[in-house]
């Protein structure tokens, strides 16, 4: 080994440090063209005045420690043995490292190419001569990572900031560097799933509410990714795919994965139907019937004997109507769903004059809306009763149809009967009266301007809702949860009061109050600073705390006594020394931070 480039140790002084000597080399091969990264470890490397790889000098090396040395392997061939000198000595330790004629790996593309500073982005890595890796970083950062072909490897990002080059080392060296953003988007926070349950077929239409949503790049129900669309950076509305049980709904984004919030695959019912209205009609067909009974929302087929219907329309969860097709004498009526088919009911064709249909079918107790009832044989007609009470007036507009203005009466559903000279057709219990709906209360009673915040509404008569509106504006959703309760998602506003109404068939409710609240605003704290034992208060002044939920004193809730709208009191906790955020929440947002600092004894 040729050493005439050292200097020869002096035989003068005895030597104060010990010879150095190495223990091992990582990673132990590289290519033959050199330019493999490799960390010697051992003792006594202070000073280190070369590193050799055989007979070759390191391209270049840096001392990090007594113990630890990166060297860049130069050019060479076979099994070398890896020396470190010192002006204590050269080390003779037999630790080699193999030249091999591995390609280099080529790094082509990282996907997804950024992910938060905190790290644990799972990326895949595409390019080639991957195989035997034994190394990948971000920067100067090694990854855990998964070798998954010689094309392929999947690694996990550590933590980093900024822009860094993700590399790959193998036998054959290290490959080019390609660039992975560090970004400091917020970690998602989804706080709702509306509605919250659907069919194990998929195909809910969910909204999703809460923050962080902007640059969305996945929505999954459990493991299984959903097709979605971002509304806003607190709104995302997706479609359910097929599932079973209750899962966890997810938002991915550049600066993470939020928390899961419950969703719930429900088994739809078997169908049952309970009446039809009216239950006969002419061996033509074309009679309007109703179906009422339970399970029929997902109604996807209704059979006359073994005849489809001409035509259906699915009213609610309890109510189909559908053309009769053209049949005669008693043939069984079922419906079919996802859940199964339902049972039959009779249904008679006949030549005699049918009343066979409503449309609408429902209104106001006030009356006043004109219907138009079909059938056969109406010409002639004398009279049409609602429930045994005349119509205002009646339009005979030919022998299958007539229309009629609706008298007033109370809730629920009547028969309705045409009477011609030829004699009486009665379609039991087709109209229903609806009750106008009326709203009681409203929880909570206020939300930010910002909307997007699911409120509950409480009265009677809601079931068939067919609008929620605070002011002049739409909900931006609502679900009928009951006759007597609604949910449904704020719209933006601004701040002040406004009605909440609800619209049925029936009218429109009366309004209940809702406030739209700015969030509100920290202008001063005093005193400003104190000691770290706390017990004592602070003062804040500032905008819009009369409705204060929640003070935060360096993260954690502390007491406080609201005195107005522009001030309120709050107790300082101990901690330690420095400076801490101080911010209040109210039903209309959360404040920015104003600063207090703990200040410690003097020492002595």
């Amino acid at each position: 080994m040729n050493r005439s480039a050292d200097p020869p140790p002096s035989s003068d002084a005895p030597s104060l440090a010990a010879t150095p000597s190495v223990t091992s080399v990582s990673p132990p091969s590289g290519s033959t063209a050199g330019g493999t990264v490799v960390t010697v470890t051992g003792t006594g490397f202070t000073g280190a005045t070369a590193v050799r790889f055989g007979a070759t000098h390191a391209a270049s090396f840096s001392v990090n420690s007594d113990t630890q040395i990166t060297a860049t392997s130069p050019v060479g061939s076979g099994v070398v043995q890896v020396t470190v000198t010192t002006p204590s000595g050269t080390s003779n330790q037999f630790v080699t490292f193999s030249y091999v004629t591995a390609p280099v790996p080529t790094l082509t593309s990282v996907s997804p190419n950024s992910g938060p500073a905190a790290g644990g982005t799972v990326v895949t890595l595409s390019g080639s001569g991957f195989s035997g890796a034994t190394a990948v970083r971000f920067g100067g950062v090694s990854a855990s990572f998964t070798v998954n072909s010689s094309s392929q490897i999947t690694a996990t990002a550590p933590a980093g900031t900024g822009s860094v080059q993700v590399t790959v080392t193998t036998p054959g060296g290290t490959s080019n560097g390609v660039p992975f953003t560090y970004v400091s988007a917020p970690v998602p926070v989804v706080t709702s799933v509306s509605p919250n349950s659907g069919p194990a077929a998929g195909g809910t239409v969910v909204t999703l509410s809460g923050s962080g949503f902007s640059g969305a790049t996945a929505v999954r129900f459990g493991g299984v990714s959903a097709s979605f669309t971002v509304n806003s950076s607190s709104q995302i509305t997706a479609t359910a795919p097929a599932g079973t049980g209750t899962v966890q709904v997810t938002v991915t984004t550049s600066g993470g994965t939020s928390n899961g919030v419950p969703f719930s695959y429900v088994s739809s019912p078997v169908p049952v139907l309970t009446s039809l209205a009216p239950n006969s009609g002419p061996a033509a067909g074309g009679t309007t019937v109703t179906l009422t009974g339970t399970g029929l929302a997902s109604t996807t087929a209704v059979q006359f004997g073994a005849t489809p219907a001409t035509s259906f329309t699915v009213v609610s969860d309890t109510h189909v109507t559908a053309v009769a097709p053209p049949g005669t004498g008693t043939v069984q009526v079922t419906v079919t769903t996802p859940g199964g088919i339902s049972n039959g009911l009779s249904y008679s064709y006949s030549g005699a004059p049918t009343l066979s249909g409503i449309s609408p079918n429902q209104g106001r107790t006030a009356g006043g809306n004109t219907v138009t009832l079909t059938g056969t044989n109406l010409t002639g007609a004398t009279s049409v009763t609602f429930g045994g009470t005349p119509a205002t007036s009646v339009t005979v507009l030919s022998a299958t149809q007539i229309t009629a203005v609706v008298p007033a009466s109370t809730a629920g559903p009547v028969d309705v009967t045409v009477t011609t000279p030829g004699g009486s057709s009665t379609l039991p219990k087709a109209y229903f009266y609806v009750s106008a709906p009326v709203l009681a209360g409203v929880a909570p009673l206020s939300g930010p301007l910002s909307g997007g915040n699911t409120v509950t509404l409480t009265g009677t008569h809601l079931i068939e809702a067919t609008a929620v509106r605070f002011g002049a504006t739409p909900a931006t959703s609502f679900t009928v949860v009951s006759d007597t309760q609604i949910t449904a998602v704020a719209p933006a506003g601004a701040a002040g009061l406004v009605g909440i109404t609800v619209t049925t068939v029936g009218g429109t409710s009366n309004p209940v109050s809702y406030t739209y609240l700015a969030a509100p605003v920290i202008t001063t704290l005093v005193p400003t600073q104190g000691p770290t034992s706390g017990g004592t208060t602070v003062t804040l002044t500032g905008s819009n705390f009369a409705q204060t939920t929640t003070v935060l004193f360096g993260g954690a809730p502390t007491g406080f006594t609201v005195v107005s709208d522009t001030h309120l009191v709050a107790d300082v906790l101990p901690g330690p020394a420095g400076p801490v955020n101080v911010t209040v929440t109210t039903p209309g947002g959360t404040s920015a931070p104003a600063v207090y600092t703990r200040v410690g004894p003097p020492g002595i």
